[in-house]
Formats: structure tokens, C-alpha cells, sequence
């Protein structure tokens, strides 16, 4: 199963506006005593025999790529809206859903979306809301509150943090994103840049991050599950990220494919040629033609063709 069929299929099973039961389908017997910590939330364990579970679980370690078979979901926990404050805040997002989905022709264009964080931000922003938003880790897309597209986990995983018992912890949401309009890269906007437009998107053919803006913040965001997991690679991932994030510094990127060039088979070189052409054709953005050149390349390869260079090995 790839990652659009895992999406279609989430889209359909979590789309349900009923409050679910949460006696049909909570497993106390499913979470870790890692992650009692949500359960005070309202937030109830489902087993690996629910299908929600499943399905999350399959897109996370898809969409976290080769860290994927490295990846072990402890503990996946469901927003069931136990008290009336809860029902409320649900029943206030079905209202702006049906708000904007008239405004919008008919629909809202819900989807679905990732955000990582500390576990204590993630204990805040579902018994609280949002209270804050701001600039993600790398590239700025405009302030505001930043989620990775269902196809992405990874952007959110790399936002998390390892909480003491070593556990990340991250959302997947419901999003109002009704009409979106695509934010350039290192934009300081934080509203829509006109009436006709309700959110922001680094690709309006195809978003790997939405922004949603402050107003709209805990009224077009629904947390629906937390995903807590165990992903010990990340930790090498963010350290190789800070070395190749700024390839710049050490030599450009015509340089660094030129040396990629006499390594790599055709094959992946002419991968690397059409990302690194739709980069500066400006189809791609500078994380994106990162993220793939190190997919393609491998970061070990990487690693040492900027070392070699900076020694003088290579010329």
C-alpha cells in the first residue's frame, strides 16, 4: 500500500463527524505506561486491531522514509471528547467547516496534518488550544501555525522533541484549509493576503506544509490523535541536517553535484539533475531539493564528499 492509498483511507475513516464511542473502541490494555501522561487528557488508547491505528501507523512510518523500519509506534491515543468542553470545541470546528465550506463554493477542503512539538506543548495545545504560532524549524512560510501534509510526517518528527522516557510525541489534526494561497519562502506574512483566501501552502498544486493563520488557529485546527514513538535515527538525521542544510558554506550546489557525479550511477544522477533543475526552475523549494538530494544520494555519501572537499581531497 503506498502513501495515497494510506491517505485516501484515513480521509475516509477519520472524516466521520459522530463522536465515537469510546467504549466500542478504546484498548486500555494499548498504551505503554510511557504514555499514561494523555490519558488525563481525554485522550484514550486504540489498539493495533483498530483500523485507525493501522492506517496512522502505516502512513507515519511511510512518510518517514528510510527512517521508517527504524520507527516503533509505542502508543497511539484518540481524541474521544469526553466532556462538554471538548463536544463543544468539535462542534464549534463542524460549524467553521460548514462556514467556510459555504463560503468556498461548497467545500471546506478538510484535510489532514502533522505538528511535532515537546510533549509538554502537546499536553497544552489539546487541553488548551494553540497559544502561540510562529516560524517553523527551517524555512519560513509566513507566521503562523505550521503542519506537515499527511504524505510528510517527517517535517513534524524532526519539530518533536525526546521527552525523558525517550519518546517523541506528535498530532495529527483535522484542517479547515478552504481556499489556499501559496506563501513564498521567508515571507513574514500572518494573514491572508486578501477575502478570497483562507490559508497559506508552499505549493498549492502540492502542499508539504499548510499554515494556518493566528485568527484561525483553534478554530480551524482539530487535534484528533497523538502518536507517541520511539525513532532513535532522528537524532543522527537532525545532526546530518545541520551539516547539509548549508551546503553553501562549504561550496555550491553546482559543485557539490559535479563531485556527486563521479560517484553515483547514471540513474540517480539523472534523478538528481531534474531535482536540482526544478530547484532553480523554482518548482522546488530549497528544503524540498535538500531533502531528496540526501534521499538520493544517501547522507553518508554526502558527509563525505563535504569533508573530502573542505580537506582538499576533492577538487
Amino acid at each position: 500500500m503506498d502513501q495515497s492509498d494510506v491517505e485516501s483511507q484515513i480521509s475516509f475513516t477519520i472524516d466521520d463527524d459522530e463522536i465515537s464511542d469510546s467504549g466500542s473502541v478504546c484498548d486500555a490494555s494499548a498504551t505503554s505506561p510511557l504514555c499514561d501522561f494523555f490519558t488525563s487528557d481525554g485522550f484514550l488508547p486504540i489498539g493495533e486491531a483498530n483500523m485507525e491505528h493501522g492506517l496512522i501507523k502505516s502512513s507515519l512510518l511511510l512518510g518517514m522514509g528510510p527512517m521508517g523500519k527504524h520507527t516503533n509506534v509505542v502508543a497511539i491515543h484518540k481524541n474521544f471528547m469526553l466532556s462538554l468542553t471538548r463536544k463543544a470545541r468539535f462542534e464549534s470546528f463542524k460549524l467553521f467547516s460548514q462556514a467556510v465550506a459555504e463560503k468556498c463554493g461548497g467545500n471546506a477542503n478538510v484535510r489532514h496534518g502533522w505538528y511535532g512539538g515537546t510533549r509538554d506543548e502537546i499536553h497544552g495545545i489539546v487541553n488548551h488550544g494553540f497559544s502561540q504560532c510562529g516560524r517553523p524549524n527551517g524555512q519560513s512560510y509566513g507566521v503562523g501555525v505550521h503542519l506537515a501534509s499527511l504524505k510528510f510526517p517527517i517535517d513534524c518528527a524532526l519539530s518533536s522533541e525526546v521527552d525523558g522516557d525517550g519518546l517523541r510525541h506528535i498530532l495529527l489534526c483535522r484542517v479547515i484549509m478552504g481556499n489556499m494561497e501559496a506563501v513564498c519562502p521567508g515571507s513574514t506574512q500572518f494573514h491572508p493576503s486578501s477575502q478570497k483566501f483562507d490559508s497559506g501552502v508552499d505549493n498549492v498544486l502540492a502542499p508539504r506544509r499548510f499554515i494556518v493563520w493566528s485568527a484561525n488557529m483553534n478554530s480551524h485546527i482539530f487535534p484528533a490523535f497523538i502518536i507517541s514513538f520511539k525513532a532513535p535515527c532522528l537524532k543522527d538525521f537532525q545532526r546530518v541536517q545541520a551539516k547539509v542544510l548549508k551546503p553553501t558554506s562549504l561550496m555550491s550546489f553546482s559543485t557539490l553535484i559535479s563531485l556527486l557525479s563521479r560517484l553515483l550511477n547514471p540513474s540517480k544522477m539523472a534523478l538528481i539533475d531534474k531535482s536540482y533543475n526544478d530547484f532553480r526552475g523554482r518548482k522546488l523549494t530549497r528544503p524540498q531539493f535538500i531533502h531528496r538530494l540526501r534521499l538520493t544520494a544517501g547522507d553518508k555519501l554526502l558527509v563525505a564528499v563535504l569533508k573530502r572537499h573542505t580537506q582538499g581531497v576533492l577538487c
